[in-house]
C-alpha cells in the first residue's frame, strides 16, 4: 500500500508534457442570400462556391427561387441565414444578398414598392446581419437578357439603382452584377447571350434572337418597353402527376443562367468582390 501512495505521489509531482498545439485554423464563411438568380442550378451561387472561393471559405448558398426581401423573410429563410451567420468559430462571416427580381415583378405577394418597402428591407437585413456578427455586402440584381434591336434592355436598372443608395447610405460594400453582367451581355449580342441560360431556346425564339430582338418566352415576363407586342402563351396547366424521377428540369428563358451564365457571372462577382472587400481578395478565385 505504502508503495503505490509513493508511486501516485511521484506521478502528481512530475510537470506535464508540454503540449505543442499549432495555432488555430482561420476560416471565413460566406453565406448567399437572394432568389433564383442567386440559388444553385438557376443562378451564379452553385458556380460562385464551387469555383471561385479557395479551400479556407466554407461557402453556404442560401438563394431560394421566386423570393424577394419581403417573402425571403416571411417564410425563414433569413432566419436560417442568420443562424448560418452566428454558427462557428470563423474569423470572419460575409453574407452576400441580391434581390430585385420578385420585388419587381412577378406574383402578388412577392411584391415590394421600389421608393419605401424595398430599400426598408435591404437595410434591415444589412443590420441585422451585422448585429448577428457578420458582414454584409449588397448585390445588385442579375440583369436580364432581353434585347430590342441589337440592344440590351435592363429593365432592373431602377431596382439595382436602389440597392446602390442603399449600400452608399448603410456604408456597406458594393457588387454591382447589374451592370456587369449587362455589359458582358451586351458585348455577346443577344444570339451568344441566349447561350446564358438554362436550356437552349427552341428554334423560333432562337430565329427571333438572331435578328437581335428577343420574344417572350414566359408567360409572366414583362413586355419590353418600347417593343411590339408579344403574345404571350397562358400557363401550362399542371401534371396530373409529379415526374416520377422528381429530377430539375432546365427551362430557356433570358433570367435564370445555365453552367455557361453561371461561370460568367460568378467570375464576375468574384473580381468585383475583389474590390470591394479587399480583405477576401486571399480567398478567391476571380
Amino acid at each position: 500500500m505504502l508503495a503505490l501512495l509513493l508511486l501516485a505521489a511521484a506521478l502528481v509531482a512530475t510537470p506535464a508534457l508540454a503540449q505543442t498545439d499549432p495555432p488555430p485554423f482561420k476560416a471565413t464563411k460566406v453565406v448567399l442570400v437572394g432568389d433564383s438568380t442567386t440559388a444553385v442550378n438557376s443562378g451564379w451561387g452553385g458556380a460562385f462556391c464551387a469555383t471561385r472561393v479557395t479551400s479556407n471559405v466554407a461557402c453556404v448558398n442560401l438563394g431560394r427561387g421566386g423570393r424577394s426581401t419581403k417573402t425571403y423573410r416571411s417564410e425563414g429563410s433569413w432566419t436560417l441565414a442568420l443562424g448560418e451567420m452566428k454558427g462557428g468559430p470563423f474569423v470572419d462571416t460575409y453574407v452576400l444578398i441580391q434581390f430585385g427580381h420578385n420585388d419587381a415583378y412577378g406574383r402578388a405577394e412577392r411584391l415590394t414598392d421600389l421608393k419605401t418597402e424595398f430599400p426598408a428591407n435591404l437595410k434591415r437585413y444589412v443590420e441585422e446581419a451585422r448585429a448577428a456578427g457578420a458582414r454584409p455586402v449588397l448585390v445588385t440584381p442579375l440583369s436580364r437578357r432581353q434585347f430590342k434591336d441589337g440592344r440590351l434592355v435592363d429593365d432592373l436598372v431602377p431596382w439595382a439603382d436602389a440597392v446602390r443608395a442603399v449600400a452608399a447610405e448603410t456604408g456597406t460594400p458594393l457588387v454591382d452584377l447589374n451592370a456587369r453582367s449587362a455589359a458582358a451581355a451586351q458585348a455577346l449580342g443577344a444570339l451568344k447571350a441566349g447561350d446564358w441560360a438554362e436550356a437552349p431556346p427552341s428554334p423560333a425564339v432562337a430565329k427571333a434572337i438572331a435578328g437581335g430582338t428577343t420574344v417572350g418566352v414566359k408567360f409572366y415576363e414583362p413586355p419590353i418597353p418600347g417593343a411590339a407586342p408579344v403574345p404571350m402563351d397562358p400557363p401550362a396547366p399542371p401534371p396530373a402527376a409529379p415526374p416520377a424521377t422528381g429530377r430539375f428540369e432546365p427551362l430557356f428563358d433570358y433570367t435564370h443562367l445555365g453552367p455557361v451564365g453561371a461561370a460568367a457571372c460568378s467570375e464576375i462577382i468574384a473580381r468585383e468582390l475583389v474590390k470591394a472587400v479587399p480583405a477576401l481578395a486571399r480567398n478567391l478565385v476571380p
